[in-house]
């Protein structure tokens, strides 16, 4: 399950950026995680409580924002935001993208802290 170890990444960095904002104690981390991350995002979450026991973060929530995906489409010469991750055609000319503009993430987006 890899999902801990980028739990306890993520409260790494979650911390260090804290302690850089000198705050007391994290009440929310905001993560992007696009559809393509390979992340489950329901792993992350039960991973995250025991990864930031004894931090700052103990008991603060994992706010997950879904990013889709999105990719170019140079046959309409448009940004197209595609339904699912299991084809990677223009919904609407059906030809074949390969440039994806979004759906990689997986980055803190921000954190709520108390100063």
């Amino acid at each position: 399950m890899h999902e801990l170890s980028l739990a306890q990444g993520i409260v790494e960095q979650a911390v260090a950026s804290a302690a850089q904002a000198d705050a007391k104690r994290v009440v929310a981390v905001h993560l992007k995680i696009g559809r393509l991350a390979g992340v489950e995002p329901g792993a992350l979450l039960f991973c995250y409580d025991d990864a930031s026991k004894g931090t700052m973060l103990e008991g603060s929530r994992l706010v997950i924002h879904d990013v889709p995906l999105v990719v170019w489409c140079a046959h309409c010469l448009r940004e197209v935001e595609l339904p699912g991750v299991q084809s990677l055609r223009c919904p609407t000319c059906q030809t074949p993208c390969g440039e994806i503009l979004q759906g990689r993430e997986l980055q803190i987006e921000s954190l709520e802290i108390e100063p």
